[in-house]
Order: structure tokens, then C-alpha cells, then sequence
């Protein structure tokens, strides 16, 4: 029996994605009910992928212009990310599938589910689905770069999975997906 009871829903913005303001009581452990509202963005579920070639001792990654980022102190805007996208109607492994062509160019056959995640559970509804997969030169199909019709301007960048971890402790990589793919990787020696 859930101890929610949503009051209201207003929707605050409909423009890209949802914002929603939910009003709700909820009744805590002790039996007390207190009576909140919060704000939640739904900008609906994701995936993200490691691309590595376990022979090259590399990784795949993108780089990408992100205006959060830069109206929050990143000089430039620019984050250094693994592949990633919205699922639209796909489900999570045809979703990556589908964004790994579009912004990296590999056309890649085998993907493995690793985990799932909320990324910021205090304002986002979104869950992100954690994949891994191994890449190889044969699979490159296209430049990548993302899709034109999305205004994507995505930098395919193939790094030494090493110099991949020292960006994360020397804060060239900041982008949470990507840090916990490439500590994966590292605890689960995948290359």
C-alpha cells in the first residue's frame, strides 16, 4: 500500500519536455501525514553505451555542446560523453543500437546490459540504461556526428582507455554517465 496520495498536478511548461508540479501528502512511518509540494522534469527514460576495442586498449566517446553546462560554469559547454539518447518509443537496446549509428558511425551487433540508474532523482523522472559493448574498425558504417534533423553537432573522439580515466581525475570529463561507465570498465577489467 503506497503512503502517497497525489492532491494535484499542474503542468508548469510543455515546451521541449514536462514540467509537472505535484502536490501530495504523504504519510511517514510514525503515521504522521505532512502535505508537500515538488517539482519534477519529465524528459522521459534513456541509454547510454561504452563503446570500447579491447584490442586497441580504447574507447569511443562523443563530444557535444550542452547549455546547462555552460549556464553553470563550463566555459566552453562542451562535455566529453559516452553515447546516449532518449528512448522515444524503443525499447533500451534498440534505442542504443540506433543512437550508437547516429552518433558514432559503428554499427554495432552485440550489446550488454549492465545496470540501470536514476540520474537525479530529486527533480528528473528519468531512469537511464547502462550498456556496454565492444567495437572493432570493420563495424564503422558512417562518420556519425548525430542527426541533422536533431541539430546534433556530435565530435566522434576514439581515446586510449587510460587517457580516458585520467580525464575523469583531471576533471576533463565530467559527465556522470561516463565516469560510471569508465569505472566499470576499470573494476570489471573489460579492457
Amino acid at each position: 500500500m503506497s503512503n502517497i496520495n497525489i492532491l494535484k498536478t499542474e503542468v508548469l511548461s510543455n515546451n521541449w519536455y514536462t514540467l509537472r508540479k505535484i502536490t501530495y501528502k504523504q504519510t511517514h512511518a510514525d503515521g504522521t501525514v505532512s502535505e508537500q509540494s515538488r517539482e519534477a522534469y519529465d524528459r522521459g527514460n534513456g541509454a547510454t553505451i561504452l563503446l570500447f576495442n579491447k584490442a586497441a586498449k580504447t574507447v569511443t566517446l562523443t563530444r557535444q555542446f550542452r547549455l546547462p553546462t555552460y549556464l553553470n560554469g563550463n566555459e566552453s559547454g562542451y562535455l566529453i560523453e559516452t553515447c546516449a539518447g532518449l528512448l522515444d518509443r524503443d525499447n533500451a537496446e534498440e534505442c542504443i543500437r540506433r543512437e550508437t549509428e547516429e552518433e558514432t558511425g559503428y554499427k554495432i551487433s552485440k550489446v550488454e546490459k549492465i545496470f540501470e540508474a536514476y540520474m537525479s532523482p530529486g527533480s528528473v523522472t528519468e531512469i537511464l540504461y547502462f550498456f556496454v559493448a565492444e567495437y572493432t574498425k570493420d563495424m564503422k558504417v558512417s562518420e556519425g556526428g548525430g542527426v541533422e534533423e536533431e541539430q546534433e553537432n556530435i565530435q566522434v573522439l576514439e581515446i586510449d582507455y587510460q587517457k580516458a580515466l585520467n580525464m575523469v581525475n583531471n576533471g576533463e570529463i565530467k559527465d556522470a554517465k561516463t565516469i560510471m561507465l569508465l569505472q566499470y570498465a576499470q573494476i570489471y577489467q573489460l579492457i
